[in-house]
């Protein structure tokens, strides 16, 4: 088998003399939240929220907060992709653009 199509990706990088220990994306931790890029945030409408929690089950980075008789959004973490507004069956949750 040729070197040019080795099966193992970092053959090549082994090759060239980089160590097998350095990480060449991250080598320290970011700062950044998601809130700090998005785009747009949610809004929740208290009078046609029921508490059904499908926000909550579809969020992929889970930052629905449960309050005594609707749910909020942790903005620090949420990424404003608004896949809970689009699967709230209320339609209790509108996505407005991010103040710049």
């Amino acid at each position: 088998m040729s070197d040019r199509h080795h099966p193992y990706p970092a053959y090549h990088l082994k090759q060239a003399g980089v160590p097998d220990d350095l990480c060449p994306v991250a080598t320290e931790l970011s700062p950044m939240r998601p809130g700090d890029w998005r785009s747009f945030r949610p809004i929740v409408d208290r009078d046609k929220c029921v508490k059904c929690a499908v926000c909550w089950l579809y969020c992929p980075v889970q930052c629905v907060e449960e309050h005594a008789a609707w749910f909020d959004f942790n903005l620090q973490t949420c990424k404003g992709c608004g896949i809970c507004a689009q699967e709230c069956p209320q339609r209790a949750i509108t996505m407005i653009p991010e103040a710049q």
